[in-house]
């Protein structure tokens, strides 16, 4: 399960990428060249948009890279993009699937059957 974690943490992360990319782009592009009525409008929260662009991906590799070792701390790292991406951008055609990946890598690292080293996490 941690091996399955890993690899969908790190997928969904680089899909949620493409996703931040774009979203971090539109902000910027409607800001720099002004809102079309009826076409290009702006976001209600840019400030949501830029830091959930950038936070949301890094949260997912990283998550995806920790769930072999701390499958604990991953897969809260892991839930919290998913959470993060799903509340910023929705959950539309563009996020299904880093949402869902982010997602199920999470609930996989915390379902992991047999425990994270007897060592404390701090």
């Amino acid at each position: 399960m941690r091996n399955a974690a890993l690899v969908l943490g790190i997928i969904g992360g680089i899909f949620g990428m493409l996703v931040g990319f774009f979203s971090y782009g539109y902000t910027e592009a409607v800001e720099r060249f002004g809102e079309v009525e009826g076409l290009v409008e702006q976001v209600g929260n840019v400030e949501l948009i830029r830091v959930t662009s950038l936070l949301a991906p890094l949260l997912a590799i990283a998550g995806g890279a920790m769930a072999r070792t701390r499958a604990l701390w991953g897969g809260i790292l892991l839930l919290l993009s998913a959470g993060g991406m799903y509340h910023a951008f929705g959950f539309n055609v563009f996020t299904m699937f880093p949402i869902a990946f982010a997602g199920v890598a999470g609930i996989l690292a915390l379902a992991a059957g047999k425990p994270d080293e007897p060592k404390a996490h701090f």
